[in-house]
């Protein structure tokens, strides 16, 4: 009898393993699509494009707002954003994940992420929070939308970010020269215009003045964007800088950080007070 609960047990763990191994198969991930292998078929049209943005949105406001309690994903990247058969947005990999306790708006912290992705003033202070996230998914919706990447280098070894290089097309209107020309025009112009205003905000150099992630699902859902709320051009974006590339390990994917700030962590309460 025990010989044939153990061949039962075993025959149970090989399936379940063959499931799972299927399941993580049918994923990929977006960075396959917006710049690996998959990127020259264009297999993501505009309409799943806004299905991934919204997908991955929702994820993260409920990271944000229905998990308890709170996460802060501290590195969302296409990399981190898994796609189903469906194109269904799965978002992925927790690693630098942060627990906010109740009554904490922001804590600080070492730097762990991404380059390209993260916000300005954790990139330079270590102030983690809630709106850091919307950043990095402002930095993703923008992705999404050109399938440039997050920072190229130009000549003579200069960094711009994604927001840089798109900021003077949003000044002059010029919202077609941001789609992926892989698209060749197949899109919605007003769609396109109030997603990319959508961006801008995320991305906005104060970390007050940026949505939430509820707030960015609603828009992305209803369509209306700077319609229903305006969603104005932020002039004050730049890319952070003045790093020593000793302080990085670089690829052709990205730029990853992990150095200690300030050695300790910080909860700063919603009263101002501080505790560590």
């Amino acid at each position: 009898m025990l010989q044939i609960a153990v061949k039962r047990l075993k025959a149970m763990t090989a399936k379940a393993e063959m499931e799972f191994a299927v399941e993580v198969e049918i994923l990929g991930s977006l960075i396959t699509h917006l710049h690996g292998q998959l990127a020259a078929d264009c297999l993501l049209d505009w309409s799943r494009r806004m299905n991934v943005a919204i997908g991955s949105a929702e994820g993260l406001a409920y990271l944000h707002h229905e998990a308890n309690p709170h996460i802060i994903h501290r590195d969302i990247k296409a990399s981190n954003v898994l796609l189903d058969s469906e194109f269904q947005a799965k978002v992925a990999d927790f690693g630098f994940a942060k627990l906010i306790p109740e009554g904490v708006t922001h804590l600080t912290t070492r730097v762990k992420g991404t380059l390209g992705y993260l916000a300005p003033e954790y990139a330079m202070w270590g102030k983690v929070s809630e709106s850091c996230d919307v950043y990095s998914f402002g930095i993703l919706l923008l992705e999404i939308i050109s399938a440039r990447k997050p920072l190229e280098k130009l000549a003579g070894g200069v960094k711009r970010d994604i927001v840089q290089w798109a900021t003077p097309y949003v000044q002059k209107g010029a919202f077609d020269h941001i789609a992926d020309p892989r698209l060749k025009g197949d899109f919605d112009r007003d769609e396109l215009k109030k997603v990319i205003m959508i961006a801008m905000k995320c991305t906005d150099g104060n970390p007050e003045n940026r949505p939430s992630m509820l707030e960015v699902v609603g828009w992305l859902k209803s369509g209306v964007g700077s319609r229903k709320k305006e969603v104005g051009i932020v002039k004050n974006h730049y890319m952070v800088d003045g790093y020593d590339e000793d302080e990085y390990e670089e690829d052709e994917e990205d730029y990853e950080t992990d150095y200690e700030v300030f050695g300790m962590e910080k909860y700063v309460t919603r009263s101002g007070g501080e505790k560590i």
